[in-house]
C-alpha cells in the first residue's frame, strides 16, 4: 500500500468516525452471532439492541463447535458479565445517586444505603467487578464487589453536588496510588513481552535506552496491590529487578533473606546427620 492510499483510507475512516458508524469485517459479524447465542448475552444488551443486531446478522453464516473441540472437566469459571452493571453504568453517566442494600463478609445486610457511585472497575487479578462508591451517610470512600450487592435503586441527584463528590473521589484515589521502577536485566530482553504479560493488570509505562540496551516499566497502581505486584515479580525471578520502590525493595528482601536461612537450616541439619 502506497502513501496516498494510506492517507484516503485515513480520510474514510475518519470520517466513518466522526458520523458514528463503525465497520466490522465479515469474521467479526459470524463471531458476534455466535456470542449472541451466549446465556449472558440478554443480559448484557436490551431487548431492542438484542433484536437489531440479531436481524443485522440473520443472514450470516453461523458457527457450530459441536465436534470441533472436547474440553476437559475444569473449575467453573467466574462470569466476565455481571448482571447490575448496566443498571451502574447507566447510573454513573448520569451522574445521579442510588439506594444500596449490600452484604460484608461476616454476613451483615446493610439496607437502603445512600450513595453516589463514581466509578465501576475490574479487578484482572481478582476476577471480580467492583464498584467505587461515596456513601453519603457516613460520608466515606467504599468499594464494594457487585457479587456482594443485594439490591440497587437509581435516585436523581444535583449536578453541583455530582461534581464535587466526584473531585473528591477522584483525588482520593490519587493519593492512594504507588509507583515502581522496574528494569529488564539485559541478557532477557528477548523476553519483554512475556514480562509486560506479567504486569499487564497495571497501568505501565516502558522506556528503552540505547546506550545501554536497557528497558525500564514505570508501574502504576493502587497500594493494596502491591502484594499482587509482588507476587509478579517473583515469578519473572531474575528477568527482572526493581529499581524504584523502597516498600517493594524491602518486602523482596525480606522474602529473600528468609527463603536463604531457610535452606540454611536444612544445611546444617544435613551436616549434622553426616
Amino acid at each position: 500500500m502506497n502513501l496516498f492510499e494510506k492517507m484516503f483510507n485515513y480520510q474514510i475512516m475518519s470520517r466513518l468516525e466522526d458520523s458514528g458508524t463503525f465497520t466490522v469485517t465479515a469474521h467479526e459479524r459470524v463471531w458476534l452471532k455466535k456470542m449472541l447465542e451466549h446465556p449472558s448475552a440478554p443480559e448484557a444488551f436490551a431487548p431492542s439492541t438484542m433484536e437489531k443486531l440479531r436481524l443485522m446478522l440473520e443472514r450470516e453464516p453461523g458457527l457450530d463447535f459441536t465436534d470441533a473441540f472436547i474440553e476437559k472437566a475444569r473449575n467453573v469459571e467466574k462470569q466476565v458479565y455481571h448482571p447490575l452493571l448496566r443498571l451502574l453504568r447507566r447510573v454513573i453517566m448520569n451522574q445521579n445517586a442510588l439506594k444500596i442494600t449490600f452484604q460484608v463478609k461476616d454476613g451483615r445486610s446493610f439496607n437502603e444505603q445512600r450513595g453516589f457511585p463514581f466509578k465501576l472497575e475490574y479487578s484482572m487479578v481478582k476476577r471480580e467487578w467492583y464498584l467505587l462508591w461515596h456513601h453519603l451517610g457516613k460520608r466515606a470512600f467504599m468499594s464494594t464487589k457487585l457479587q456482594n450487592i443485594v439490591s440497587i435503586t437509581e435516585e436523581p441527584f444535583p449536578a453541583d453536588e455530582a461534581d464535587r463528590l466526584s473531585k473528591r473521589i477522584t483525588d482520593i484515589l490519587e493519593t492512594r496510588k504507588e509507583t515502581a521502577l522496574i528494569e529488564v536485566v539485559q541478557a532477557y530482553n528477548k523476553e519483554l513481552s512475556r514480562i509486560l504479560y506479567a504486569f499487564s493488570c497495571f497501568d505501565k509505562e516502558v522506556s528503552y535506552d540505547t546506550g545501554t540496551d536497557t528497558y525500564r516499566i514505570v508501574l502504576t497502581f493502587l497500594g493494596d496491590e502491591s502484594e499482587t505486584i509482588l507476587s509478579k515479580i517473583r515469578f519473572l525471578g531474575k528477568r527482572v529487578r526493581v529499581i524504584e520502590s523502597g516498600k517493594l525493595q524491602r518486602r523482596m528482601l525480606e522474602t529473600a533473606t528468609k527463603a536463604l536461612e531457610r535452606y540454611h537450616q536444612l544445611e546444617k541439619q544435613d551436616v549434622e546427620v553426616r
